[in-house]
């Protein structure tokens, strides 16, 4: 098998040659079709996420190189283990990366994506992802039917769909007059838009500090957009609707932070997404004064990833824009998303 390997934190990725897996047990090997590009994956490749104030969390201690990145991963079942049920040969499925030990209390609640002893694909130590011409998956029941869905888009569902999905029910329940912001409009926000109008029920308004992708966001179903750029904005934003309920939250830096505590209103809730980095910064006595909620939101379960490819395989989402790359150009991908050159999502084929 082939793969784009990160051999040195934030150095070109390097392909590699290596043995193809033989599946043990319950272990089934995909074959891959798709791997998409995410924002995890440029921060696991530069090495740390940034904390703010100079301050930064290390992959290097744990994360051991050569690695292969790639957690949106579509592909065809090629050879399984003699433990592997109810899953053939020449099957295509995309595959849930985010699995986790099966023994702690998260993956007893069915909580493997907040499993403290994970495996996930393509991002925890020693257990490489889809950046390549296979890859190994532990058991048949992360492999996810996609339907008549679009390869490329079933890969990029495992991540920036199940992110968008997973944070949208954490908005919970809305009342007459309640409105949703989603902040930050690119793959996972776009995923976002159309996750809101179906688990929601109504559409998000958007906002960026990129009118093109504010276009594209209101082309997508977003009712009325706003440039968090903009100093004003907060404050029109506010005035058209009495404060938003909701932000969520998929840049997740310093900036979109103080955007969205300015925008929700009192005991609503911000709902943080997105890993772009820094700290935030609030008294701790306008928590209780605004009756504030701020919640940190992880991809998903598998139960929701189950519940979301079944909205998607009956055609209730939209597709996101997409483009699709070869395996070799997975380096000048990682690098053109950290440069915000990437509108929706870009999948490679292996």
């Amino acid at each position: 098998m082939l793969s784009q390997a990160i051999v040195e934190f934030g150095s070109p990725l390097k392909e590699i040659e290596g043995p193809t897996p033989t599946p043990q047990g319950t272990e089934v090997v995909i074959k891959t079709g798709h791997a998409g590009v995410c924002h995890s994956d440029v921060h696991i490749h530069d090495g740390y996420f940034d904390l703010g104030g100079g301050n930064k969390l290390p992959m290097g201690a744990s994360l051991k190189l050569p690695h292969t990145l790639g957690h949106e991963i579509e592909g065809e079942v090629v050879a399984v283990g003699p433990g592997a049920k109810d899953v053939k040969v020449g099957a295509r499925f995309a595959v849930f990366p985010w699995i986790g030990c099966g023994d702690c209390a998260a993956c007893r609640r069915n909580e493997e994506n907040l499993c403290a002893r994970p495996r996930q694909l393509g991002c925890s130590p020693g257990v490489p992802g889809g950046y390549a011409t296979h890859v190994l998956v532990p058991h048949p029941k992360y492999l996810l039917d996609y339907g008549n869905t679009k390869p490329a888009l079933a890969a990029a569902y495992m991540c920036s769909g199940l992110t968008a999905f997973g944070a949208m029910k954490k908005v919970g329940k809305l009342a007459e007059g309640d409105e949703v912001v989603v902040l930050g409009c690119g793959g996972v926000g776009m995923m976002g838009i159309q996750f809101a109008k179906t688990v929601l029920g109504k559409a998000p308004i958007a906002a960026d500090i990129d009118d093109g992708r504010l276009e594209a966001a209101k082309k997508a179903g977003a009712k009325a957009a706003y440039n968090s750029k903009d100093p004003a904005a907060v404050k029109q934003l506010i005035a058209d609707t009495g404060g938003a309920f909701a932000v969520v939250d998929f840049v997740g830096s310093e900036a979109s932070f103080a955007f969205a505590t300015a925008a929700v209103r009192r005991g609503g809730r911000v709902i943080i997404v997105g890993l772009f980095g820094g700290a935030m910064g609030m008294p701790i006595p306008m928590f209780p004064l605004r009756a504030l909620s701020v919640i940190g939101s992880f991809v998903g379960s598998l139960p929701e990833a189950q519940e979301m490819m079944a909205i998607v395989r009956a055609g209730k989402v939209d597709p996101i824009p997409y483009a699709t790359r070869p395996l070799s150009e997975a380096y000048k991908t990682l690098e053109d998303l950290k440069g915000g050159k990437i509108t929706g999502r870009v999948v490679l084929t292996p």
